[in-house]
């Protein structure tokens, strides 16, 4: 850690010492703990299975691209380095492959760079995704990475953070628009229409944490995909997309996945 840490708010649930949380990490405190515990209280335990999923999503998601060639991994609102990072999936695949990851956080990103210091071909940049141009023309992203080339751009559990009035979908236009053919969206985001009640009062424990939570309607998550071709099997649950689509009658959860390619 660095000085970043002498502004380490430990009484404001911080949302990605949440997500470790549920993922079983240890880089968390109190309030993180009380709020994720509310939330997984207000879900009947879902969230704790559906983040997990969600992991696994982006693990396969990843592995993927790679296998189609992508070599450029950015990872866009990445949270604290936990368990089997982005760079850690693909390298079995495409041990050449790059990855940068951004997060706007400074407490966050000086524990990344501390963690991922003796990583090879990893970078780690503090920077706020609604502002894509600093983030694309950030250096370690121009030194790492090579945009006539494809990049897999992943936006995992985080847009639900964007206010709808920062406009999500001009943003991820303003990515998918520096991409070259082939290029990848990986992406994740809570739906209001699943648990609509549960989801209203999950958004009410996160008005006291460091950022706010708004899931939206199925519709315009998939517009996010707009000028990408959403790739099978579609824009669905978790469970489903590992699964290869196939429909279950198990347990439902709150977010959509999907994985999108620009021609």
């Amino acid at each position: 850690m660095t000085d970043a840490t002498d502004d380490l708010d430990t009484g404001t649930p911080n949302v990605a010492r949440m997500y470790d949380f549920w993922l079983g990490g240890k880089d968390n405190f109190a309030a993180d703990r009380e709020a994720a515990a509310r939330i997984v209280e207000i879900s009947e335990g879902r969230v704790v299975r559906g983040v997990r999923l969600n992991r696994a999503f982006l693990r396969a998601a990843v592995r993927a691209a790679a296998r189609a060639g992508v070599a450029q991994f950015l990872d866009l609102g990445s949270g604290l380095p936990t368990r089997e990072n982005v760079h850690e999936a693909v390298r079995d695949v495409r041990p050449d492959a790059r990855t940068v990851y951004v997060d706007n956080d400074p407490v966050v990103c000086a524990h990344g760079r501390a963690l991922l210091a003796d990583a090879a071909h990893v970078g780690f940049v503090q920077g706020d995704l609604r502002r894509p141009e600093e983030i694309l023309g950030h250096p370690t992203v121009r030194e790492m990475f090579d945009f006539s080339e494809p990049v897999a751009v992943m936006l995992v559990s985080v847009l639900h953070f964007v206010d709808d009035a920062e406009d999500p979908g001009a943003l991820v236009a303003r990515y998918r628009d520096a991409l070259a053919p082939g290029s990848r969206l990986v992406l994740s985001h809570l739906a209001s229409d699943t648990f609509p009640e549960a989801m209203a009062k999950a958004e009410r424990v996160y008005e006291d944490a460091s950022a706010r939570l708004g899931a939206r309607p199925s519709a315009q998550i998939r517009g996010f995909f707009d000028g990408f071709e959403l790739l099978p099997p579609g824009l669905t649950g978790p469970r489903e997309w590992l699964d290869g689509g196939a429909r279950t009658d198990g347990e439902r959860f709150a977010g959509l996945v999907g994985v999108g390619e620009k021609r």
